[in-house]
C-alpha cells in the first residue's frame, strides 16, 4: 500500500484555450476540466487508476468538493475535517501545451489541526510500503513540516519494516527536507529542473547553471542531484519536463528519454511520473526501470488533457531509452 500527504489540497479548474494566453483580452474556452488535485492527491489518484492500493491523507470536511471528487473517482481517503472549504486553483491551457497556472494558498492550519493531520497519517501508514509527502503547504504551516513528519514516521513502532518516503515539494519546504538531521530525510526526492537548483544550493552545491540549462544538459542535472544524495537523500528523481528525467541514487546515475508526444496540458504531469516510479518500485523493479516507468507515466500525462493521469495501460515504457551518467 502507498498512502500519500496532500496538507494542501485543491479543486483544481483546468480551462483550455483556443490560442496563446492574450493578457487583458476576452477570450472564450475549449473545455473546462474539474478534478480533485494537489500532488499527493495527484499521485494516489494515478496509482487507484493502475489498480495499486493507495490511501490519500489530507484536511477536508465531509461535503467539500475535493472530497466529493475523490469519491466519485473511487480514490480511497481519510479526511481531516478543519471547518473551512479548500482551495480552487485555475490552470490555462494553450495549444502545445502551454500552462499558466493560479494558485489559491489554501485554508491556515492551526498547531493542533497539523497535530492531528500528522496523527492522522500515522495511524494510516501502518503497513505502507511507501509514504509519500507532497505538494504546497498551506499557511500556518512551518517550513520544515515535511521533515517532521518524517521524523516522526521513522520513531514509530511500524510492527514489521517501516515505510519508505518521497518528498515532492518547493521552496522553502522543499530544502527543509533535507537541511536537517538524517532521520528526517526523505528516501526519496522528485524534484524538477528548477526545484533540483534549489536543492543543489541547499545540499551545499552551486550548479552555477539555470532550471534551462540544467533541461537541456543531463549530465549536469545528474551532478546536482548527487550532490543532494550525498547530503542524506537516499535518491532524487529529477523530471526535466519534455528532455526526460534522471534518476540518481549512492549506486549510480541514469537519463531516460521518451519520445516526442503532442502536449496537452503539463498539469499533474510531475505527479503521475511519481506515481510511475511507485509503481515500478512496488512491483520490485531495479531503479533504472522504476526511471522509465516514471518517464513513461509522465509523458502519458502530458498527452491528456487537464489533470487528467493516466493508467499503466496507456503508457509506453518499452518506448523509452534508459542511458547510464556519471555523476561527479
Amino acid at each position: 500500500m502507498i498512502v500519500t500527504l496532500t496538507a494542501n489540497p485543491s479543486l483544481d479548474r483546468t480551462v483550455a484555450l483556443p490560442g496563446p494566453l492574450l493578457r487583458g483580452e476576452v477570450q472564450r474556452a475549449v473545455s473546462v476540466r474539474q478534478e480533485s488535485g494537489g500532488k499527493g492527491v495527484n499521485v494516489s489518484r494515478a496509482l487507484v487508476a493502475s489498480g495499486l492500493t493507495t490511501v490519500a491523507v489530507l484536511p477536508g470536511a465531509e461535503a467539500d468538493p475535493v472530497l466529493a471528487g475523490l469519491r466519485e473517482g473511487e480514490v480511497p481517503f481519510a479526511a481531516l475535517p478543519i471547518g473551512e472549504p479548500l482551495r480552487s486553483n485555475v490552470a490555462l491551457t494553450e495549444p502545445g501545451g502551454v500552462t499558466t497556472k493560479i494558485n489559491e494558498p489554501g485554508p491556515v492550519l492551526s498547531e493542533d489541526q497539523q497535530e492531528a493531520l500528522i496523527g492522522l497519517l500515522l495511524d494510516q501508514s501502518r503497513g505502507a510500503s511507501w509514504v509519500v509527502l507532497a505538494g504546497s503547504l498551506p499557511p500556518g504551516v512551518p517550513a520544515d513540516f515535511y521533515a517532521t513528519v518524517t521524523r516522526r514516521l521513522r520513531s514509530m513502532d511500524h510492527g514489521s519494516e517501516a515505510p519508505l518516503i518521497a518528498v515532492d515539494s518547493s521552496g522553502e519546504p522543499l530544502a527543509a527536507a533535507i537541511s536537517g538531521d538524517a532521520l528526517g530525510k526523505p528516501d526519496l526526492l522528485k524534484p524538477n529542473a528548477e526545484e533540483l537548483v534549489e536543492l543543489a544550493a541547499a545540499a551545499g552545491f552551486a550548479t552555477h547553471k539555470s532550471a534551462e540549462e540544467l533541461e537541456a544538459d543531463p549530465e549536469a542535472a545528474a551532478v546536482a542531484a548527487a550532490a543532494v544524495v550525498r547530503s542524506g537523500v537516499g535518491a532524487v528523481l529529477a523530471t526535466l519536463g519534455s528532455k526526460g528525467a534522471v534518476l540518481v541514487t549512492a549506486d549510480g546515475a541514469w537519463l531516460a528519454t521518451h519520445p516526442p508526444v503532442t502536449a496537452v496540458s503539463t498539469v499533474g504531469a510531475g505527479d503521475s511520473s511519481l506515481a510511475g516510479y511507485l509503481l515500478a518500485s512496488s512491483q520490485g523493479a531495479a531503479p533504472a526501470d522504476c526511471l522509465r516507468q516514471a518517464v513513461a507515466h509522465g509523458a502519458a500525462a502530458a498527452s491528456l488533457p487537464g489533470s487528467t493521469v493516466p493508467a499503466v495501460h496507456q503508457t509506453t515504457p518499452d518506448a523509452v531509452t534508459i542511458t547510464a551518467l556519471r555523476k561527479d
